[in-house]
């Protein structure tokens, strides 16, 4: 038995968690998986699993050349489907890993149009706000607020994130619009609780100049989702900071309201970005996903350095 067919029995046999499930996804024997495992151990001197009668048990060791077989076995797939369907239409799965507000409005609407433009592809979406390990995971595409630093990856930027002070205009009406910073003291706030960290997200607003720096405002209400954020808002319950693709919808049907022009921040890594292995064969239904969402994005006058939100008016 090859080194190669080896590593996929070993791969298997850590993902199922017995080698007669291992035996049963590679159409072989459960002694078969068994003694390729001793033989890859036997090369190696070291022990990957630990058998016992009840239960398998991968060791550190046995982790470590995991990732390692994993990362290579999907290299691997990836450049042979590259070559077997270089002239055909792009097709397998694909797997998505999607930031929960983005993914709802930004993705949810194009996702139709892409397979019936890519009947071949079959989709698998991750919605969630957690950074997971994208090569462990074997997800093909992340997209993501914030830049990833990390060798092994590529970071795309799909748009800048801009960032609006919104009220809804009931609000307004009923409590005055704030002329300086200081007067957002005398206002509700709903501050927005990042989930993985459970940190306040840092408010910006202009100071008598026009620059934005950082402020401390006291929220009046909490929530950890953004389209609660977006609701309780549009309900009138007070001011929210919202990303520009939180509160496109609002903006657009006059349920919200922008007092400042779109605030972006200035660091590298401010952003919305597609994040995937870096690879020397990308894989077609990869390539032809980032096209097809950059192609969507453009048409909304979104791209790696604007926003329709430099285009947005406010009230004063």
């Amino acid at each position: 038995m090859d080194k190669l067919r080896a590593l996929e029995l070993f791969v298997a046999t850590c993902e199922a968690g017995s080698f007669a499930a291992a035996s049963a996804s590679c159409n072989t024997d459960p002694s078969a998986v068994s003694k390729a495992i001793s033989r890859l151990e036997a090369q190696l001197q070291v022990t990957l699993i630990q058998r016992s009668t009840r239960q398998l048990s991968v060791t550190d060791a046995g982790k470590q050349y995991l990732s390692t077989a994993r990362k290579l076995l999907q290299e691997l797939s990836a450049c042979e489907g590259e070559l077997k369907h270089l002239n055909d239409s792009p097709s397998g799965a694909l797997k998505i890993n999607s930031a929960v507000c983005y993914g709802h409005l930004y993705l949810r609407p194009i996702l139709a149009a892409f397979c019936a433009r890519y009947p071949d592809i079959q989709l698998e979406l991750q919605i969630n706000d957690l950074h997971t390990d994208i090569i462990d995971e074997g997800v093909d595409i992340a997209i993501r607020t914030g830049f990833v630093k990390d060798s092994r990856l590529v970071a795309k930027r799909l748009s800048p994130m801009d960032f609006f002070v919104c009220a809804s205009p009931d609000y307004l009406a009923k409590n005055g619009t704030p002329v300086l910073r200081d007067d957002f003291k005398a206002h509700h706030w709903i501050g927005f609780r990042i989930k993985e960290t459970q940190q306040f997200q840092p408010v910006y607003l202009p100071d008598e100049y026009g620059d934005y720096t950082l402020y401390d405002l006291e929220p009046s209400h909490i929530t950890d989702d953004g389209e609660m954020m977006v609701a309780m808002c549009e309900d009138g319950l007070g001011f929210a900071q919202l990303p520009h693709f939180l509160a496109k919808a609002g903006l657009e049907s006059g349920k919200l309201v922008s007092v400042y022009p779109h605030f972006r921040p200035p660091q590298i890594e401010n952003g919305v970005f597609a994040i995937y292995p870096k690879r020397t064969y990308l894989p077609a239904k990869v390539r032809v996903f980032l096209s097809f969402l950059a192609d969507a994005l453009e048409k909304q006058n979104e791209s790696a350095y604007q926003t329709w939100a430099e285009q947005v008016a406010y009230v004063r």
